[in-house]
């Protein structure tokens, strides 16, 4: 079996322990030397990178997130032992650990790290497709020659780098393509490096049907109603029953279960969705109160689709209820937009709807909007923002130069100001 100690980097044909330095930490797979698709993945990225900075923590369950009202945005392996998790609301996470350290998060310096990792995987290869500030796909097809090593030992060297120059651990997997290979990064955190290869089927069958990729709780149920439990039993499925109860996703259910996934590396590929959301210092159950708050959300997505050249087809509306449940509502735009003026009117119109459909009895701890289906303006007709909305993005244009010359503060708007005063972000 084709095996590498991530220590010294010595290859053969070993399993166990490495022959040359004695170390644990090897990866062996039959195809270990002919895969080239990875995800690389940081571990409790935020979490490593406060305790990197303070030595003191390292022993210690470390939480970060926002105050008691908040969400956890991430926590250390040592508070996932003690039922800690991401997205957890913070007093449960702080009864199950009540010793946890609470750290507000600080993006800047994420930013800079995640900048820092980016930049040495474009060193190995210019196919690098980040998902998030913490993870990213890589293909280092063809790049045996040009580093002297097989794509398995460059991203060994690439794992120990990371955790020497940045101080923090990262885990790889490392497959045929950009689905497994995700899945695979997962298998042995922190600080693992798994392979999956041939057995791609195999391994899938038994697993739920949640571990396929775009399948939510909602699709989930659909499955489970269909008799689809397990990622088998969708291999197993006539693949033209699966098109038939789930149309075109069915097909793409029915590809993954096999271990199939046909989508390259791509770094040009534009993010999916623009989102803002905060949550209140105090639960809300007014329509005007909740109205409040939209004005400086929407404009801020609104800026983002500018500064970034994108429009969205969809608009959505997040709502938290006092209870946590999450309730999404979206509509469809007949002409996509990047403007904040449209962002915050069909805001307001689902926020009206959903509070008539029975929200007013509810109280709410977040509300959040947002863009999705993004697409590149320049890729469509000169017309493509035509009347009103082509003179107020012309407008919010305008206003975004002021801000970029004078800085973020020198145009906002009075209700922005109102809705934000009476929240936390």
């Amino acid at each position: 079996m084709n095996a590498l100690c991530r220590d010294c980097f010595t290859h053969g044909d070993f399993t166990r322990r490495c022959p040359a330095c004695g170390s644990p930490r090897v990866v062996a797979h039959d195809e270990l030397e002919r895969l080239s698709i990875a995800h690389m993945d940081c571990d409790a990225f935020y979490a490593s990178v406060e305790k990197r900075d303070r030595p003191e923590l390292r022993d210690v369950p470390v939480i970060v997130g926002g105050g008691r009202r908040g969400v956890v945005t991430t926590c250390c392996y040592i508070a996932r032992i003690n039922g800690v998790r991401s997205a957890m609301p913070m007093f449960k996470a702080i009864k199950a650990c009540p010793q946890a350290v609470i750290i507000k998060p600080d993006f800047s310096k994420y930013r800079a790290e995640s900048r820092r990792i980016m930049a040495m995987m474009a060193d190995l290869t210019p196919l690098v497709q980040p998902l998030s500030l913490d993870e990213a796909w890589m293909d280092l097809s063809g790049t045996e020659r040009l580093h002297g090593a097989t794509p398995a030992e460059t991203l060994a060297r690439l794992q120990a780098r990371i955790e020497t120059e940045v101080g923090i651990t990262v885990s790889i997997g490392l497959a045929a393509n950009k689905f497994l290979a995700k899945i695979a990064s997962d298998l042995d955190k922190p600080r693992g490096f798994s392979v999956i290869g041939g057995e791609a089927q195999a391994f899938l069958a038994p697993r739920p049907v949640g571990i396929l990729p775009g399948v939510g709780p909602a699709m989930v149920s659909s499955l489970e109603s269909s008799n689809y439990v397990t990622v088998g039993d969708i291999a197993r499925a006539d693949v033209k029953d699966l098109a038939a109860r789930f149309g075109p996703n069915g097909l793409r259910l029915h590809a993954l279960a096999h271990g199939r996934d046909t989508r390259v590396v791509n770094p040009d590929q534009i993010r999916k969705s623009i989102s803002a959301e905060t949550t209140f210092n105090e639960d809300l159950r007014s329509q005007t109160d909740l109205e409040d708050q939209l004005p400086w959300l929407a404009e801020k997505v609104g800026r983002q689709a500018r500064g970034g050249n994108v429009a969205g087809r969809v608009v959505t509306l997040k709502l938290r209820g006092a209870d946590f449940k999450i309730i999404t509502r979206r509509k469809t735009l007949p002409v996509p937009t990047q403007t904040t003026r449209t962002i915050l009117a069909i805001g307001k119109e689902l926020l009206a709807a959903e509070l008539k459909a029975g929200g007013t009895n509810r109280s709410w701890r977040l509300i959040g909007v947002g863009i999705t289906e993004l697409i590149e303006p320049q890729d469509v007709e000169d017309d493509f923002f035509g009347g009103d909305e082509r003179r107020t993005l012309a407008g919010e244009k305008t206003a975004d130069a002021i801000r970029a010359r004078f800085g973020a503060k020198a145009l906002t708007s009075a209700r922005a100001l109102h809705g934000k005063s009476s929240a936390q972000d």
